[in-house]
């Protein structure tokens, strides 16, 4: 368990946090602090708007008929996300739906509580619902410190699958691997009469997910490979994701001006990112594998 903490604290990049977390609940617990930090919410462009903490990503895209919200942080972040919401003029009883990226602990906790409040449905893919709906880390059933509030998944989607809340229509892209069902979304927006592509990434990180032996999921291997593959051909103006430190938030809000161009708008960033997670991801698996045969 020592070591599957140390290598969820690499794969999120909290290099800041103490290396003497013995478990993966003492590591949780140490994340938390990171993970629930409060932030202010901005708009990042268009329509889109982030309402998350300074540690987990949750996105706001909004229209005059209603919005969606893209994943929630931990159950303790909800009262942020709804304070941000309201900082940005809107209401979470406009929220017509709820939407994820993948089922895990940091980015799905909360749903379930928002969904209650904001009467709005919860789509999700098919390999993500069950895990979604039974509230655990996959491969992971026996960790606890892993289970989240269970959440009633109320439409499947998949490949191509349109999400339309008034004039806005976002698309599933399935890009599975770090989560059996990992869904992206592609974002259509419009800055300064110009039009662009939003790309929010699932996740290419390995995290606690075992490749070899008895792997997370059995397709697991392939579905990162996939994914990568995939990565080299997504056209993207803007590059997001559900933890900020992986697409630089913090960075480029410092850089926000009025007047200047949108530092959010770097087109072909994300095919950039989506490499350095391929090379990390054969990287892991040469270890694993290495690992064990040493058995």
């Amino acid at each position: 368990m020592k070591r599957a903490a140390a290598a969820f604290l690499f794969a999120l990049g909290m290099t800041t946090v103490s290396a003497e977390a013995q478990t993966l609940k003492d590591l949780l617990d140490k994340l938390k602090a990171n993970w629930n930090a409060p932030t202010e919410p901005f708009r990042v462009a268009g329509n889109i708007h982030y309402v998350g903490t300074a540690g987990l990503g949750s996105w706001l895209i909004t229209s005059p008929q209603g919005h969606i919200l893209i994943d929630t942080g931990l159950v303790e972040a909800n009262s942020q996300i709804k304070a941000n919401i309201e900082k940005l003029g809107f209401k979470l009883t406009d929220v017509k739906q709820l939407l994820n990226t993948h089922a895990h602990l940091d980015h799905a906790a909360g749903l379930a509580e928002l969904k209650k409040e904001s009467g709005a449905p919860l789509a999700a893919s098919a390999l993500d619902k069950p895990i979604l709906e039974g509230g655990y880390y996959p491969g992971q059933e026996d960790e606890k410190a892993l289970d989240f509030p269970a959440v009633k998944v109320d439409r499947v989607v998949g490949e191509g699958d349109k999400i339309t809340v008034g004039d806005t229509t976002i698309t599933a892209v399935m890009t599975p691997g770090h989560s059996p069902g990992c869904t992206s979304w592609m974002i259509p927006v419009k800055e300064n009469g110009k039009d662009y592509t939003a790309f929010l990434f699932c996740s290419g990180t390995v995290a606690l997910n075992k490749l070899v032996g008895k792997p997370t999921h059995p397709t697991i291997v392939e579905d990162y490979r996939k994914t990568f593959a995939r990565a080299r051909d997504i056209k993207a103006d803007i590059f997001l994701a559900p933890h900020p430190e992986m697409f630089g938030m913090k960075e480029k809000r410092e850089q926000i001006r009025d007047g200047a161009p949108n530092p959010f708008i770097k087109p072909g960033e994300f095919n950039t990112y989506a490499a350095t997670m391929e090379t990390a991801f054969e990287e892991a698996l040469k270890k694993q594998t290495a690992a064990l045969e040493k058995k």
